[in-house]
């Protein structure tokens, strides 16, 4: 684990979860919160909608963006449901945010899928696609970012391209 154990090392403390509550707003965060889609993404849904003729009735995806500024300046967006729950994480900026609080229960499954892909010769960023968990994560010191989200509880019409 040792390139994986090192990217957490330094990592900020954040409490939240992959599939559960928002994380709790640490200690010199800033948190904004917004109403999903953004107006140019349904836009751009709704064109798409227009464009390909479908018959079906335009739907608007229910879902929250938290987004919080961790005090190293590393902003973490968490996607909730109407419900509250969490179904994506995304990050950027200049430190690693500490990913077993961002995944939760999900992270020992992350660390096995980037632990297989070390052992079958694959470099480069963490990465894990399967029905139950995607985590894309990379980056390099100064500039990380990454997305992970919940495949079965992305809510109806959610395109995982919004996840930013």
């Amino acid at each position: 684990m040792g390139m994986l154990g090192g990217m957490l090392a330094g990592a900020q403390p954040a409490s939240a979860a992959l599939g559960g509550a928002p994380m709790t707003t640490p200690s010199g965060a800033s948190v904004n919160t917004t109403s999903g889609p953004s107006v140019a993404s349904a836009v751009a849904r709704q064109a798409v909608q227009t464009n390909a003729s479908s018959s079906s009735s335009s739907t608007s995806t229910a879902y929250t963006v938290r987004e919080t500024t961790l005090a190293n300046g590393t902003a973490v967006r968490e996607y909730l449901t109407s419900a509250g729950t969490v179904f994506a994480v995304a990050w950027s900026g200049p430190q690693m945010p500490d990913l077993s609080a961002l995944l939760g229960t999900y992270f020992p499954q992350y660390v096995a899928g980037v632990q297989a892909s070390r052992a079958n010769g694959v470099r480069g960023p963490g990465a894990v696609e399967n029905s139950a968990l995607v985590v894309h994560s990379g980056g390099h010191m100064g500039a990380f970012s990454g997305q992970a989200w919940l495949p079965q509880a992305l809510p109806a019409g959610f395109s995982t391209s919004d996840i930013q």
